[in-house]
């Protein structure tokens, strides 16, 4: 009689690929998986992305003319916007806006999230969330309010200076509308910055600040040494979204126009000369053409400032 270790002897092996079907089974399912958690956000970022914007560059290249209809046209509707005067003026503005507004709002956030890490600000609480509250409101209705704040003859303002006795400026004139403007999106957005650097002042490793204490540094010292270096990515972050929205101005402008139209004309800012080419002007091609030229103006300019900004990083790392 055979033993049973004569048979598993003479038993021929199992090929050795023989498990591997199910383990590709395996991870086919897994692989669909994680498409199936993907595809929701691929396909609304397809239809609200991707494709209006391929629309976009496809119209930049026609032109619609009464006679003959829509034609390509190339490159011409790029070199019509490079030429522009109005386009140029817009850009210039929103540059100025750029280089006023951004610092002193970043430097407000940095200063509320320095004060309220530091822990000797009572209330911190409080003061976060009420610093963060006007992120909450939307951009129109903020515009809105500060229109009527700004009112010479009705606003708030206007009644403080009368109650006083004195002449209140026009904040809305040609010398104070972009200030003006500044204001609102400060107010509007130094709590969203704000709640940003905060968070990375959050992350900071606890051994570092006893380190700092036991050599004897004081608030100062540590904020310098510690906190600001620990902040270049969050504050190059801040910095790369001020630009994004500063090239992006339309909503305020545009809702205060109705206060100032003289002053605040249809191609006030790059998005607003756009707009008004489409749907006042009924020149869609060029207003593609116009939109697609400023949007690579602001990915050049975010691209500046993260290079300028990751070289200053590690210029500060290996000193």
């Amino acid at each position: 009689m055979t033993s049973a270790t004569e048979h598993l002897a003479a038993a021929p092996p199992e090929p050795a690929g023989s498990a591997r079907p199910r383990r590709r089974t395996r991870y086919k399912r897994q692989d669909w998986a994680g498409a199936g958690f993907v595809a929701p956000f691929l396909a609304v970022f397809f239809f609200s992305i991707v494709a209006p914007l391929c629309y976009a560059v496809y119209l930049s290249f026609f032109q619609d003319r009464l006679i003959g209809g829509n034609f390509f046209s190339g490159v011409a509707n790029y070199t019509k916007a490079i030429s522009d005067p109005l386009l140029h003026a817009g850009l210039g503005r929103v540059l100025l806006f750029l280089a006023v507004q951004m610092p002193i709002m970043i430097g407000i956030a940095l200063f509320a999230a320095l004060a309220i890490d530091s822990g000797r600000l009572r209330g911190s609480s409080g003061f976060r969330i009420a610093l963060f509250l006007p992120y909450a409101v939307p951009s129109v209705v903020a515009a809105l309010m500060w229109g009527y704040i700004y009112g010479k003859d009705f606003g708030l303002v206007g009644q403080v200076f009368d109650f006083f006795g004195a002449t209140p400026p026009d904040l809305l004139s040609g010398s104070w509308v972009l200030a003006s403007i500044g204001n609102i999106v400060t107010w509007s957005f130094v709590g969203y910055n704000m709640l940003i650097l905060y968070s990375a002042l959050r992350v900071i490793p606890t051994e570092l600040y006893e380190a700092a204490e036991i050599d004897g540094a004081g608030a100062m010292r540590t904020a310098w040494s510690i906190k600001l270096p620990a902040l270049r990515p969050a504050l190059l972050l801040t910095v790369t979204f001020s630009i994004i929205g500063s090239f992006q101005l339309f909503n305020e402008p545009n809702v205060l126009k109705s206060l100032a139209p003289t002053v605040l004309n249809t191609y006030y800012t790059p998005n607003m000369y756009a707009y008004n080419l489409a749907f006042n002007g009924q020149q869609y091609n060029y207003a593609a053409a116009v939109a697609i030229l400023v949007g690579l103006v602001t990915v050049l300019v975010a691209y500046g400032a993260q290079r300028v900004g990751n070289r200053a990083d590690k210029a500060g790392k290996n000193s």
